[in-house]
């Protein structure tokens, strides 16, 4: 894995930027790409609240996007969508139409209303927000409790009660030639976070008289027929990534279906009925680049930043962080 802080000077065209409302248990990050970038999308999860990812299509006539919006509030939070246009047509960004630029932005939500308070949610004000306070991305890497994941939890297999706090990551492998493969990621999954390397459970559902954890997968198969908590319609696990490496449409739609690979590395189970999973894939670079090797990249990326995610948050709302656990 690279180091975020020298990785980050060669995604110089992307800016980072967050809201995060601590008491109300919700925020929002956007990424800004000023002089668009090529994106493809995958939707795997089954419970996804997107905005605007058909423009990431194959066949679709506008080239570039210039935002992706990762907030909480579900389908409440994708108000924020239009806070960023605002900011970014006011800045001269977006797809060229001879009257006025109108910008191109994907989004995609979290489910937190269970976190915090439920009245609380993003709306188009945090997105322009979001925007006015954006760094580029290599003095932004926050992580934690942080933006979009602010009121992130994870390993909901038998409700709130048992689940622990999830948050936002970042991780970037590096490939020859400069190439670097920078993952996002909003750990927000029904199931548990696990090491990939050891098979350790890192973050999920957590008994915490007992101080252990309640393997999610073994929930699923016992209880297969008998139903879920009402908490199960409530997950996500959300991730970007970015890399200098120059792509076509297709190839990003390619890393970003690669991608989900790595939420099924690092969360298990992963792709469930109750999740919304969504990865993107973002070129802003010119470098020539093999495939294989940015798919393989991706896949490390998005796994790592998902247990970065989890082991840089703190315990709130209630909920148990990693860090407080594996002491």
């Amino acid at each position: 894995m690279a180091v975020l802080e020298r990785v980050g000077d060669r995604l110089t065209d992307v800016h980072i930027g967050h809201v995060s409302d601590i008491d109300g248990g919700t925020g929002l990050t956007v990424l800004l790409f000023p002089k668009g970038a090529t994106c493809g999308v995958d939707v795997r999860g089954s419970a996804s609240g997107v905005l605007g990812i058909d423009t990431a299509g194959m066949l679709h006539v506008v080239p570039y996007v210039h935002a992706l919006v990762f907030t909480g509030g579900s389908a409440f939070g994708l108000e924020a969508v239009f806070g960023v246009m605002r900011w970014l047509e006011e800045n001269g960004i977006g797809f060229d139409v001879g009257v006025t630029k109108v910008p191109i932005v994907c989004g995609a939500v979290i489910f937190d209303l269970t976190v915090g308070s439920s009245r609380v949610r993003p709306n188009s004000e945090w997105g322009y927000r979001a925007c006015e306070g954006a760094v580029p991305l290599c003095n932004g890497l926050m992580q934690g409790n942080v933006g979009a994941g602010t009121g992130a939890s994870v390993g909901k297999a038998l409700g709130m009660g048992h689940a622990m706090k999830g948050g936002l990551g970042l991780a970037c492998v590096e490939l020859p030639n400069d190439i670097c493969v920078l993952a996002l990621a909003v750990a927000n999954s029904w199931g548990d976070v696990v090491n990939w390397r050891t098979g350790e459970i890192v973050a999920g559902a957590y008994d915490s008289l007992r101080r252990n954890f309640i393997v999610s997968t073994e929930v699923v198969k016992v209880r297969g027929g008998v139903g879920f908590p009402g908490s199960a319609l409530q997950s996500t696990t959300l991730a970007a990534v970015i890399t200098n490496a120059r792509l076509e449409k297709w190839q990003a739609t390619k890393l970003a279906q690669a991608s989900q690979d790595g939420i099924a590395l690092a969360v298990r189970p992963a792709h469930t009925m109750f999740d919304g999973d969504v990865t993107f894939a973002f070129s802003v670079g010119d470098i020539p680049a093999n495939m294989n090797s940015l798919c393989v990249a991706a896949v490390e990326a998005v796994a790592q930043a998902i247990l970065n995610a989890v082991m840089h948050a703190k315990g709130f709302y209630g909920l148990p962080a990693a860090s407080e656990i594996h002491r």
